[in-house]
């Protein structure tokens, strides 16, 4: 996370005020990040359904809620996917299982465990949860991704993300260390890329922009205004049942 002066607090009120969110938060080109002890699912949709995407932060009082509505996006429409030789290698071997929604549990229990520095913990583990169970979804549903090996039917590879109307947003991901599993995570990206395109959603938001991987993907970046634009006019739309 790059040093800004001050972490503002977000609140729900604020988040629903049209004028304070569009001329304070919106054009505010020196921060992008906020905090919120706010766990209710209705304030992370909120946040989520606004453009914001939410991580964590460890305090001396506790874990806090860190939205950012960032000043860059990494998209990815579906035309403009890249995919390596190695990547058509393993499609052609057929050695997988794709899923969805099939692991969420383990899903998150191998991100938590395989990454150092892990900020989907504590209450947002449980908030991510209580979401993805819960019936009432207000055009918003969060998934996990998973390729599975078709012999031994380990979990290779996994991710959890949202889906708001057309779009689908990433949050964090995993993939196994184990050399025979050399691509198998770049393998997930693009299998990830053909279900959604499959089901008509019309571009996948991966979030920052300082992660190669996901140039290479084919992602383009969009500045804030231009996402928001494009955000809203597809994110308003009804949700996909992915299937």
């Amino acid at each position: 996370m790059y040093k800004q002066s001050e972490i503002y607090y977000i609140s729900q009120e604020k988040l629903k005020d049209k004028t304070y969110f569009e001329n304070i938060i919106c054009l505010n080109k020196d921060n992008s990040y906020y905090w919120s002890d706010d766990w209710s699912c209705e304030f992370y949709i909120d946040l989520a359904k606004a453009g914001f995407i939410s991580t964590t932060y460890d305090t001396k009082e506790g874990l806090v809620l860190l939205p950012e509505l960032q000043f860059d996006y990494s998209i990815l429409d579906f035309k403009d996917l890249h995919i390596s030789k190695k990547v058509k290698k393993l499609l052609s071997s057929k050695n997988y299982n794709f899923s969805i929604n099939t692991r969420f549990s383990e899903v998150l229990e191998k991100i938590s465990t395989q990454h150092k520095y892990n900020w989907l913990k504590d209450q947002y583990l449980e908030l991510l949860k209580k979401l993805h169970t819960s019936k009432e979804n207000n055009n918003f549903q969060i998934i996990s991704v998973e390729v599975v090996s078709k012999d031994s039917n380990e979990l290779i590879s996994g991710k959890v993300g949202y889906i708001i109307g057309s779009t689908y947003t990433r949050l964090s991901g995993f993939s196994s260390k184990e050399k025979k599993y050399n691509n198998y995570g770049n393998l997930q990206l693009v299998l990830l890329v053909n279900f959604l395109e499959k089901n008509a959603f019309k571009f996948w938001n991966l979030g920052d922009t300082h992660m190669p991987y996901k140039r290479k993907l084919g992602c383009k970046i969009y500045e804030k205004n231009v996402f928001l634009k494009r955000w809203n006019e597809e994110s308003n739309s009804t949700i996909i049942n992915p299937s």
